[in-house]
């Protein structure tokens, strides 16, 4: 079976890394956790009105979702080095762009999967449509991209450099 570019997602080794090893933890030791939880829980009687039955049960069901998550965004990664400082814009690179070629209203971005998200700076996803139009760009090179009421917006490529967490 053959990857397209669209399913592909590009990680660093330290992302996989922490990745695999995430997945390796709920697989396994907190796989193990979870069920010894419920087995408790479900000693304690009616399992009608047993809130820590239930909660258990909500809690390995999320705990599963992330294993599946995981598995699939591990089965499609591609290890890599981050880009290179000066060249076009690839993931892993913090991207500020403007939006109708006015310098004054800019935009700041990594674009990167949501697994690099953090709280320090907004995360566009190279699937999304404005990661998706900025993906390749040069440095003053303008893109487009679909808004979600169809029309395309213009943004013009700023600055691209890698990102350093």
């Amino acid at each position: 079976m053959t990857q397209t570019s669209e399913n592909v997602t590009w990680l660093t080794q330290e992302a996989y890394n922490q990745l695999r090893a995430e997945l390796e933890h709920l697989s396994g030791p907190a796989r193990t956790e979870i069920a010894a939880k419920i087995a408790a829980a479900r000693e304690e009687g009616d399992l009608r009105e047993n809130g820590g039955y239930h909660a258990a049960k909500e809690e390995q069901g999320k705990m599963e979702l992330r294993v599946r998550q995981l598995t699939q965004l591990l089965e499609n990664a591609k290890v890599g080095e981050a880009p290179s400082a000066g060249g076009a814009v690839a993931p892993g690179m913090v991207v500020t762009i403007a939006f109708d070629g006015d310098e004054d209203d800019t935009l700041t971005f990594l674009l990167a999967s949501r697994e690099y998200a953090s709280s320090d700076i907004e995360t566009y996803s190279p699937q999304s449509p404005l990661g998706s139009g900025v993906n390749g760009k040069k440095i003053g090179e303008d893109a487009q991209y679909e808004l979600p009421n169809g029309k395309l917006a213009s943004v013009k490529v700023l600055e691209a450099k890698p990102y350093a967490a």
